[in-house]
């Protein structure tokens, strides 16, 4: 089978490896190369990368949906899509004979949209998984190929859960491509009353507030925002990302104060403590809890409420 690629971060990469065992990638798409860090210089995104090491022909349009003849011209029998990162509009849709398939990392209809796994950790579900689906006109809402469920470990970040699912993902997409190009595999209707939806990921979301959230919540937010963009709060009017946390038994402290108890630094919150492990204050590297707080000479950290 002749296949055209889309995808973008690093978490597609293992999508495309996988294709490349079942069928000629003719053609990888992928996002223009964007500015990164303080230099702002730009940088190619990963699936870039990873096809031109592979030599495979990349294009980068700002507008994957802007001219589907520059796609009809490769003949693909199908495209696969990854965390691409933009909506495809129905002419383009057209172009592939079976269409588009989406490798998703949820199980579908549950978290229909750009975050699946941070709103999974979020909400403190015990178990996801990826679904192969068609893609259609709407955001997530085409018929599932095939699912496979996989539980949330115990203290799973968005970052390591987004690379199992990727893995997760890739495999099972090896298993059913081949089916669904030559028909013999069908796919299955979402309910759509089941649905839910995963809104992209927007830094504001990322604050916490110890003081009223519970350590549940709190603990969820370290979690599902590592490593972009970092759970944070606010301490003497700056920024400190909580990196990683544990936790911990209730303290006496107050809710939204820190301080060290023994080696350890214990965050007060709405309803008991957790232990922050790792932490990044403003303008500063990755460094122990512990290590920060003997840079403040031990004094209690108070965290302040939302900014304005």
């Amino acid at each position: 089978m002749r296949a055209v690629f889309y995808g973008t971060p690093a978490e597609a990469v293992p999508v495309l490896a996988a294709l490349l065992d079942v069928a000629e990638v003719a053609l990888v798409v992928t996002q223009p190369d964007r500015p990164r860090g303080r230099s702002r210089r730009l940088e190619p995104p990963p699936v870039k990368v990873a096809a031109e090491g592979w030599g495979l022909p990349v294009a980068q349009p700002e507008r994957a949906s802007a001219d589907p003849d520059a796609i009809r011209a490769f003949a693909p029998d199908v495209a696969v899509v990854a965390a691409y990162g933009q909506l495809l509009k129905p002419a383009l849709l057209e172009v592939p004979v079976r269409g588009f398939v989406n490798v998703h990392y949820s199980l579908l209809p549950r978290w229909r949209g750009a975050s699946p796994v941070v709103r999974a950790i979020l909400a403190g579900d015990e178990t996801t998984g990826v679904s192969i689906m068609q893609i259609d006109e709407g955001l997530d809402t085409g018929p599932v190929f095939a699912a496979e469920q996989t539980p949330i470990l115990p203290g799973e970040t968005g970052g390591g859960l987004t690379a199992r699912l990727a893995d997760l993902g890739a495999r099972l997409l090896a298993a059913t491509l081949p089916g669904i190009v030559d028909g013999s595999r069908q796919a299955r209707p979402q309910d759509d009353s089941m649905a839910t939806a995963a809104a992209k990921v927007r830094t504001t979301e990322a604050f916490v507030d110890p003081a009223r959230h519970s350590t549940a919540a709190v603990l969820r937010a370290v979690r599902a925002f590592a490593p972009k963009p970092g759970a944070w709060g606010v301490v003497d009017g700056d920024r400190i990302k909580l990196r990683s946390a544990e936790a911990s038994d209730p303290a006496s402290l107050g809710p939204g104060i820190a301080e060290m108890a023994g080696d350890r630094v214990i965050l007060g919150t709405r309803d008991g403590a957790v232990a922050l492990l790792m932490v990044q204050p403003a303008g500063k590297g990755v460094m122990t809890a512990a290590d920060w707080m003997r840079g403040r000479r031990r004094v209690p950290a108070r965290f302040e409420s939302p900014p304005e």
